[in-house]
This record gives structure tokens, sequence and C-alpha cells, in this order.
């Protein structure tokens, strides 16, 4: 159904998906850079090495800790919004009224959210980072008293561009995950109102666990790779 999808469903939902949650993406990614910096600073300070807290902390935040934490809080937010939305439509037979009427209701609703889920969190992913590395900047030096030049300066002669492909490939590879899981749990939704529920419910806890192995697969993947 993709080549087919409808391309006002797709932008409805990326700004439903995406738009509506960048204050929720820019808070977590706020309390991650605080966060890390905190358990950088422990190995830091062991080893005299507050230089390299930028990219111990941009490390973290980059290839890991940014993408999954992301991930995980987004299955409830769009993973979940989007398995209630399909039941809904599922149980109350919409989805057979539109094929009765000749629309295919996956080129309607079911492509234009997995493309837009998947790009969605992406961003969101990538906004939580931005914030994430400033915060920590500014915390390292308000609480660690490593210059927020010092860190930036870390930050970005240890990184590379391998570190931020890393952390958009597996934010993509989370993003469809999400948009997959939940929208199967949304059309396998069969009874009442309450099915709707246990549809959602089913899509968070799905998707979390399947995001933990793909996270340890891309991971293990990667090592040999970039």
């Amino acid at each position: 159904a993709l080549p087919k999808l409808d391309p006002r469903e797709l932008v409805r939902s990326i700004v439903s998906f995406g738009y509506d949650a960048l204050p929720l993406a820019a808070a977590l990614g706020a309390f991650i850079g605080a966060i890390l910096v905190l358990f950088a600073n422990v190995n830091v300070q062991r080893y005299g090495a507050k230089s390299l807290l930028g990219w111990a902390a941009g490390y973290t935040v980059l290839r890991e800790f940014g993408p999954l934490v992301t991930a995980l809080v987004m299955t409830g937010r769009v993973g979940a919004r989007n398995a209630a939305e399909l039941a809904s439509m599922s149980i109350g037979g919409q989805l057979e009224g539109l094929r009765g009427v000749g629309v295919d209701p996956f080129a309607l609703l079911v492509a234009p959210r997995v493309v837009a889920s998947a790009f969605a969190v992406t961003a969101l992913g990538l906004v939580a980072n931005l914030v994430a590395v400033v915060v920590a900047a500014w915390f390292g030096e308000l609480v660690v008293d490593v210059q927020a030049t010092s860190f930036l300066r870390s930050f970005e002669l240890m990184l590379t561009w391998r570190d931020v492909a890393a952390g958009v490939l597996k934010l993509l590879a989370f993003g469809a995950t999400i948009s997959l899981v939940s929208t199967r749990a949304g059309l396998l939704a069969r009874g009442g109102a309450r099915s709707v529920g246990q549809a959602a419910a089913t899509a968070v806890v799905a998707s979390s666990a399947m995001l933990t192995v793909i996270d340890w697969t891309i991971t293990v993947a990667l090592e040999g790779v970039l």
C-alpha cells in the first residue's frame, strides 16, 4: 500500500505523532543530558580525565541512551495511540466499510501511519539528542566544573559522523518497529471496547520487548561496521 498512501493522512499523522510530542522530546532530552553527566562524572573523577566528559556523554547520548530511551517513551505515546485508533476502527466496522466503498484501508490509514511514525520518532529522537547535549554541556559546567567550551570541544573532536549515523539508524529502526507492532495490534483487535485498551497495552509491551532486541542486534552489527 505504500505507493498508494494518502498524503493528507501522512501529514496528519506526522503532526499527531511528531509535532505534538516536541515538548515531551525536549523535556526528555534535558533529563537525559543531566543524568548522563552525573554518571559520566564518576569515571571522569576516578581517572582524572575531565577533558573526556564531552565525548563520554555525547557518545552515550547519540549511539545508545538517547535513541533507546526516546523510543521507549514514544511507545506509550505513538504506539499506544496508533494501536487504539486502529483497534477502534477495526471493531467499529469502519475498515470493512472503507473496503465496501472501494477504498483500500491500508493505503488510507495503515501505510501513512507506519511511515509517519518512523520519521516522527526519528525526528523526536534527534531533538532529544540535541537538547541532551546542550543541557549536558551546561550541567557539566554547573556541577562538574567542566567548561562548556571544553565539553563541546571534546564532543566535536572525538565523535564522528559514524556515531551520528548509528543513532539515526537506530531511531529509524525503532520508529518502524513501533509503528509496525502497534499497527498489527490494532488491526487484530476483536470484541468490544475493552479490546481497544488491550490492543494499546499489547502494542506498548510488544514494542518495548522488540526495541531491546533490535537495539542489541544493531549495536552488535555496528561494532564491526561503523
